[in-house]
């Protein structure tokens, strides 16, 4: 039974007992309670408890009710505030909103040890946002840059991350900006842009921007290959010791520098921009030595590895024997330790 028909019918129900009782002509009844008396008709004392009993009943209800009402509402919020701690998870934004109701703090509670992830598969709730919270968060992970300003993804997230190099990939004239002002992005993105730029642009553009790069031996073996197929505008001798200085290459750096070289350079400007290298870098002087014989400088390699103690260079000075007794080897069997 609903409240309201409770409270009809009870109605009802006192009003035909007084009616009964009032037809029955009791007489009256007079109590005396302290010196104070009180002298009522005899139905209206045995109808005064009923409605006593009424009252305290509508009352109880009325109490009970309102508590199950704010209960409701705590809950009902509760449900918005942990949707939100959702979502703030999945974007990996800080959340410090409360709850009210046991059940969800010890649930938040639970939720803020964990790192919720988002599966491939088709997501689906009764809250939009959340709906293109997940979408957006699957775009990303496929690889899809998203540009949507109302989804908030922490910026200094994995996520936000991931987003900036999806960025990078699908738009050269960004990956360019990234270049222009690395010290705004995070090192892999600038790493991405370097290399999204460096198979995309010419080498025109490389030689404005990659100093604003810090490079690695990775990133500058890509470099010079690149500027080997595109010389003709490429780096000059002074630059190219200059990035081989930052880099502290090996003996066995600078021999695959030379080997990235000499098929595109010039004998006389490989030879030359090598001899540079050499006085500068001593760890630089096998890989000369390996482009002198290349082009069959025997006089000039003999000039260098005379001029050195007898343990230096000894597959070198080896391989001048072997000429001078005029047995041929292929240089690349050779040892430059």
């Amino acid at each position: 039974m609903g409240f309201k028909k409770y409270v009809v019918f009870s109605i009802i129900l006192i009003v035909a007992i007084y009616g009964y009782l009032f037809s029955l002509d009791l007489g009256e009844y007079k109590l005396t309670v302290f010196d104070i008396s009180l002298n009522l008709p005899v139905s209206a004392w045995v109808i005064t408890p009923v409605i006593l009993l009424f009252l305290a009943t509508v009352g109880h209800i009325i109490f009970y009710g309102l508590i199950n009402i704010f209960k409701t509402r705590a809950i009902l919020k509760d449900q918005e505030t942990m949707l939100s701690l959702i979502k703030s998870n999945l974007s990996d934004n800080p959340n410090s909103k409360k709850f009210k109701s046991k059940v969800f703090k010890s649930l938040s509670s639970v939720l803020n040890q964990l790192n919720l992830s988002v599966k491939d598969n088709t997501f689906s709730s009764p809250d939009e946002e959340l709906n293109k919270l997940v979408a957006a968060i699957q775009d990303i992970k496929a690889g899809k840059y998203v540009s949507d300003k109302s989804i908030k993804i922490n910026e200094i997230s994995d996520l936000s991350n991931l987003n900036m190099i999806n960025k990078v990939n699908e738009q050269i004239d960004f990956a360019i900006d990234v270049l222009k002002k690395t010290e705004n992005y995070a090192p892999n993105v600038v790493r991405q842009a370097f290399l999204n730029v460096l198979e995309k642009k010419t080498m025109t553009t490389m030689k404005k921007l990659y100093k604003n790069v810090k490079l690695d031996k990775e990133l500058a073996k890509k470099l010079f290959e690149k500027d080997a197929q595109n010389n003709e505008f490429g780096f000059t001798h002074e630059e190219i010791l200059k990035i081989v200085k930052d880099l502290d290459f090996k003996k066995e750096d600078y021999v695959a520098l030379a080997k990235n070289y000499e098929t595109i350079l010039k004998p006389d400007q490989i030879i030359a921009l090598f001899e540079k290298l050499s006085s500068d870098l001593e760890e630089s002087t096998p890989a000369y030595l390996h482009v002198l014989f290349e082009y069959e400088m025997i006089d000039k390699v003999r000039e260098v590895v005379d001029a050195t103690p007898d343990g230096e260079y000894t597959a070198f000075k080896a391989l001048l024997d072997l000429k001078d007794a005029g047995k041929h080897y292929d240089l690349e069997s050779i040892s430059y330790k």
